[in-house]
């Protein structure tokens, strides 16, 4: 982030501090990540969705700049990418030269230009559904900074409205899930409900590792209780974390952990590992049903001081 602030003009980059810390994970780590790239990697193209801004810097403080771009099939290539010196964390870049980009008053990204395809073949019905006066409606949700850097949050037809009428962009709650190691995949569900929810799988390498480093005394049964409890409390954290990027309107209040993951196999993700969101909330509305009901039934616990704020806003429920 400090190399960021730098190169674009607003800040003098890392102190002496940052320095020293950075060149000891360049000696122990970041070395060896590069090698896992091939060794001669220092900059690389990244699309097909929206790169974090966490990941964004990761990469960069490994010393491989990542150029995220953002293009359609119907804008027959890209749309926008970062430039090149001023890369922008968080966001996919500038437009084109060319190419246009606006933002409803809805957030869907509108865009036209040369490349824009002339229609459907055979499907006037679909080219005039996505068609507003010569602009191309995307979509997909996003934003224009002061200096036309496009951030995407979304799809539009991802957004769920709770039954109080607030509009909820999942892709960012889920994308903050996910970055905990134990979180494997998420689902913000909440669609008609008097909060917004999510379903959750773990990966199961991470959860090996983490159990055997809690190491926890006692019998068989005492300690899986244990272990339950904690992982539960973890998972919280981790809830937390995500919700403290959001409103309290937006924030996840209720979840379950779902014994099994998505998988293509099972008809809950695409060839190319998206989700099928209608196809999960379909599979697990019992599940979701149950989770509602749970929460309407129970208040959950303050949390300890060590907690971090918001831990209580959210029940756990396992699946087993």
């Amino acid at each position: 982030a400090a190399l960021e602030r730098r190169r674009l003009g607003r800040g003098a980059g890392p102190g002496l501090d940052l320095r020293l810390q950075h060149a000891l994970y360049e000696r122990t780590v970041y070395r060896r990540l590069r090698d896992a790239l091939g060794g001669r990697v220092s900059r690389a193209t990244s699309g097909g969705s929206p790169l974090s801004r966490e990941l964004s810097l990761f990469y960069e403080g490994i010393g491989v700049y990542v150029h995220d771009g953002y293009g359609l099939t119907e804008t027959s290539g890209g749309l926008t990418m970062q430039p090149w010196g001023r890369e922008k964390s968080g966001t996919v870049g500038q437009v084109l030269p060319g190419m246009e980009i606006r933002v409803a008053d809805d957030g869907e990204i509108l865009v036209r230009g040369p490349s824009l395809f002339q229609g459907y073949i055979g499907d006037e019905a679909a080219t005039r559904g996505v068609m507003r006066g010569g602009w191309l409606a995307t979509g997909d949700l996003g934003h224009l900074d002061d200096e036309n850097y496009l951030a995407i949050t979304g799809r539009k037809k991802d957004i769920i409205i709770t039954s109080g009428g607030k509009s909820v962009a999942p892709a960012a709650l889920e994308q903050r899930l996910r970055m905990h190691p134990l979180i494997h995949q998420a689902v913000v569900v909440g669609d008609n409900r008097p909060c917004v929810g999510a379903l959750i799988t773990l990966d199961p390498e991470f959860l090996a590792h983490w159990r055997a480093a809690l190491a926890l005394p006692g019998d068989a049964p005492a300690r899986e209780a244990r272990e339950e409890n904690a992982l539960g409390e973890e998972i919280a954290r981790a809830v937390a974390a995500a919700n403290s990027a959001v409103s309290r309107s937006e924030s996840i209040r209720v979840f379950r952990v779902l014994p099994d993951p998505f998988d293509v196999a099972g008809g809950l993700l695409t060839p190319s590992m998206k989700l099928r969101r209608d196809e999960i909330v379909r599979t697990y509305s019992l599940e979701i049903d149950a989770m509602y009901e749970a929460r309407s039934h129970r208040r959950p616990e303050r949390p300890p001081s060590r907690e971090p704020a918001g831990w209580e806003d959210a029940d756990n429920v396992f699946l087993r």
